[in-house]
């Protein structure tokens, strides 16, 4: 595959490509121009055949079918061996990390916030090189990613657009307390302004969240695998403790994602008004009644059986005694909860946990999506078009159309044949800018 930058060129007929006669007409300002090979512009629909886009300002100006003549003073990029697509969304990783079990909590009480935030930008650098040209962080406990997104959105470094969560909120013992097994000495000097038992209190959280500058709303209605808790599955929230998260969330216009396992966290968090369940291990039928009636996204985060796998395999006490049955368990129980939603029309999002499984492998999710049971196509749409519907974002990315942001990558092989071509990206813009060639 020849992934190559012509540069400037010094006439509109001076590309060694062969070319059709449609010209592009536009020769003001300086422009890139990017052959595809093929093109999936709209995941979810027919490929197209080879195919021009235009790029002005960060943004698709224009798409012609057929490997048009570049305008003069244009920069060609030639893609024309290539599948060409959308930039890919993860709406479920968490930056600041890449550790699990003892490792995790040694570093929660050891490094600072600058060794945070270092962490946080090598982890959207690797993030980003592997394609995926927005996130939606779920949990920001120093503030590093909050103010890596605002750099990026400036322009400042390189790194997906993100769409960051804060804090994330959960009851006291819940899966977001950072006391959990930590000395009781040692709790006074851990920020637990998430946390919060009844009503007012989870209002006052929803608030605190927003005026750090959250952009979306992140609980836990249940207890989590890596919950250094021996507290089980099931849900651990209350009806009125989520109705008032979602309730103050959205005065707010903010949505709410809520990580959820037992189908009783699931549908308390579905009947409040939740955007999205994230996990969603043990959904039941009522679960997806209520997926459907709200329109809610289902993110399966089946990734995260890779990050146990590969840290076990590392060391077998990765894990503190409390958490490794969870783990084994949710080992053996990944991808039912996929095969159940994705027949039923539940809508699916992707997301794969990142810092759970390790940043730079999130396309490994799609292998794993199409294991149980979504055609390569609708594993694609998960990441793009669906992805970008459940951030609000549709309007900017998920699909390559004039208007949009050129976000775009390309791959050597078809994804509609075999998606682990997407473990490969060879090529990726964001916002017009070149990260990887």
């Amino acid at each position: 595959m020849r992934l190559a930058l012509a540069g400037l060129l010094i006439a509109s007929g001076s590309s060694a490509l062969a070319v059709q006669p449609s010209a592009v007409t536009h020769s003001e300002g300086r422009s890139t121009v990017i052959h595809a090979g093929h093109l999936l512009d709209r995941p979810g629909r027919a490929v197209r055949g080879p195919s021009t886009i235009i790029v002005r300002d960060g943004r698709i100006s224009e798409i012609i079918d057929g490997l048009a003549p570049p305008p003069v003073g244009a920069r060609l990029i030639d893609l024309s061996a290539a599948y060409v697509l959308p930039g890919l969304i993860d709406t479920h990783v968490h930056l600041e990390t890449d550790a699990g079990g003892v490792a995790a909590l040694v570093e929660d009480v050891s490094d600072n916030a600058p060794a945070k935030t270092l962490r946080a930008l090598a982890n959207a650098r690797k993030t980003i090189k592997a394609g995926f040209t927005t996130v939606r962080n779920l949990g920001d406990g120093s503030g590093a990613t909050l103010a890596i997104r605002d750099a990026a959105a400036r322009g400042e470094l390189v790194s997906p657009r993100i769409v960051d969560a804060g804090r994330a909120i959960s009851t006291t013992s819940g899966h977001m307390d950072s006391t959990l097994s930590l000395a009781e000495d040692l709790h006074a000097g851990i920020i637990q302004d998430n946390l919060c038992d009844g009503a007012d209190a989870c209002r006052r959280a929803v608030r605190l969240q927003v005026r750090r500058g959250a952009d979306v709303i992140k609980i836990a209605t249940t207890g989590g695998v890596n919950s250094r808790i021996g507290a089980g599955l099931g849900a651990q929230m209350f009806d009125d403790e989520a109705k008032a998260i979602a309730d103050t969330a959205r005065l707010y216009g903010k949505k709410v994602a809520v990580h959820a396992h037992g189908a009783d966290g699931i549908n308390l968090a579905l009947a409040a008004g939740a955007a999205s369940i994230e996990h969603g291990t043990m959904l039941d039928d009522e679960s997806v009644r209520l997926f459907k009636r709200s329109g809610a996204y289902l993110v399966p985060t089946l990734s995260t059986v890779n990050g146990y796998l590969e840290r076990l395999a590392a060391d077998p006490n990765a894990y503190s005694a409390e958490v490794m049955p969870k783990i084994r368990w949710r080992i053996g129980i990944t991808g039912k909860n996929v095969e159940k939603a994705y027949p039923a029309g539940v809508k699916i999002a992707f997301g794969t946990d990142a810092g759970v499984s390790r940043h730079g492998s999130n396309a490994d999710e799609f292998e794993l999506l199409v294991k149980h049971g979504l055609p390569p196509a609708e594993a694609i749409k998960a990441a793009t078009v669906n992805a970008a519907d459940l951030l609000d974002l549709s309007a900017e990315i998920g699909t390559l159309e004039p208007g949009k942001r050129a976000d775009v990558i390309a791959v050597a092989g078809d994804p509609l044949q075999d998606v682990t071509v997407l473990k490969r990206v060879a090529f990726v813009m964001k916002d017009g800018m070149v990260v990887k060639d």
